[in-house]
């Protein structure tokens, strides 16, 4: 499955994009016998209600597609994946309708449409291909896509094929096509080079842990290092999780399937950074060597932390990787993670919420949100929690007592871990689509990816 564009060709079906504001003026310069099609297909320019128009012959001559009003486009941002996958076989074109910034809208949500999860069955995928709009930038938004599809692609694969070694193979291989420079900390390795919780998350399994680093382009270039959670399965450790709560751990890596798709972006774009991609990647299995429940492990910081709750393993194992991204003071610091219950609860699984302590980039992220339909919302490093993420016998608590603003207090964890870095964000993803919508099949999904690449070429490549 590709993220491509039908090449332009003039047999492509012509596409009519019609509002509640326009119908009126389409309907009266279409042939009557067109006009009496529309009316008997009760056609009203619904946002997404989608008619065929035949030509004398019977074959389809062009499509009419509502596109509502104001209201109901705010809802229903990108509409026109739904259209992709109710339309027949062959190619198509919007014709007219839409202006240059609905058109780039309708096109990536059109080849978002086209994902495919097709590694142990086959699946049907959408019929109908799109002939880039003009004014486009066609080579760009497939970019983007194919970097969604990665994602996706990742978070989809079962733990049985993608556990730390596999995650390391799709890291290195990603590595390889863009000439960066990977390398790998294995095992007892992770003890001599002082990242002592990674290799107690994930010594438990019979894949041992590992730290994932990937450097590249000009190293003068503004540095964005890009950390993400590679929890490859989570258990829930010694204090194992329940079966229906265990049932979509293999989702538990979608931080770091999330920054490697942000990186492919990045690095076929071109954009000019030095970039620096971090991935703890471990499984947090049950054996004998498990790391136990008021355990208490000193991290690369030296901080130390009192372990209790295994199922809190994530903070953990980002927590070196944040204190490794952070020596070196990049100029940003983006951290994806499947963190938290609590974040779900608070804004359910489509809007995952975002932490920083710079407004400017916080403005930057909800700004590049809107405008690529990648929906973030900002909740607040929220100081008076601090005292609960301290225990009595260390200097940090990994899973606070009481239950309230979990996300939060999460979110406060992880910042004891960056010191030097003024631009960081931690984003707690859910990395699934319980049901499907529009440019998001049923299954893993790529959140922020789109927002971030805004937000860095927006900053670095002026």
């Amino acid at each position: 499955m590709t993220a491509k564009f039908a090449k332009p060709n003039t047999d492509a079906t012509p596409i009519d994009v019609v509002s509640f504001d326009t119908l009126d003026e389409y309907l009266s310069k279409l042939p009557p016998e067109n006009r009496t099609w529309l009316s008997t297909n009760k056609f009203s320019a619904k946002l997404g209600q989608t008619v065929l128009l035949p030509n004398n012959d019977g074959n389809l001559a062009r499509v009419v597609t509502g596109w509502g009003d104001a209201k109901a486009r705010a809802r229903g941002r990108m509409f026109m994946a739904s259209v992709a996958l109710t339309l027949p076989k062959g190619d198509y074109t919007i014709a007219s309708g839409l202006g240059v910034d609905e058109l780039i809208e309708a096109a990536q949500a059109w080849l978002l449409a086209g994902y495919v999860f097709d590694r142990y069955k086959q699946q049907p995928g959408a019929k109908a291909q799109l002939v880039a709009p003009d004014g486009v930038d066609a080579d760009r938004l497939e970019t983007i896509a194919a970097g969604d599809f990665l994602t996706r692609d990742l978070i989809n694969t079962p733990t049985s094929d993608m556990g730390p070694d596999a995650l390391e193979k799709a890291f290195c291989d990603l590595g390889k096509r863009f000439n960066a420079k990977c390398s790998v900390i294995r095992g007892d390795a992770l003890l001599k080079q002082n990242f002592p919780m990674i290799h107690a998350v994930g010594r438990a399994s019979d894949q041992e842990p590992r730290l994932l680093d990937m450097v590249w382009g000009n190293p003068n270039d503004p540095k964005v290092t890009l950390v993400g959670k590679g929890v490859c399965f989570d258990t829930g450790g010694l204090n194992i999780k329940p079966g229906n709560s265990m049932a979509l751990m293999k989702k538990d890596m979608g931080g770091s399937a999330t920054v490697l798709g942000l990186a492919q972006m990045i690095m076929a774009l071109k954009i000019p950074v030095r970039l620096r991609v971090l991935v703890p990647a471990v499984e947090n299995s049950i054996s004998a060597g498990a790391f136990r429940p008021s355990d208490v492990l000193t991290s690369r910081k030296g901080l130390t932390v009192e372990v209790n709750n295994t199922d809190a393993e994530g903070r953990l194992v980002l927590a070196d990787a944040l204190a490794l991204a952070d020596e070196e003071t990049p100029d940003l610091l983006i951290c994806n993670a499947t963190l938290t219950g609590a974040a779900r609860v608070a804004l359910g699984p489509d809007v995952p919420p975002f932490f920083t302590d710079d407004d400017v980039l916080a403005t930057e992220i909800m700004q590049a949100s809107a405008q690529t339909f990648d929906p973030l919302w900002r909740l607040p490093f929220w100081n008076p929690y601090e005292a609960s993420i301290e225990p009595d016998i260390a200097d940090l608590d990994n899973a606070p007592k009481g239950g309230f603003g979990g996300a939060i207090t999460a979110a406060l964890f992880l910042r004891r871990f960056v010191e030097n870095t003024n631009s960081f964000v931690h984003l707690d993803l859910y990395g699934w689509t319980p049901s499907p919508k529009p440019g998001r099949s049923l299954g893993g999904a790529c959140q922020s990816a789109r927002a971030m690449l805004q937000v860095i070429e927006q900053r670095f490549a002026k």
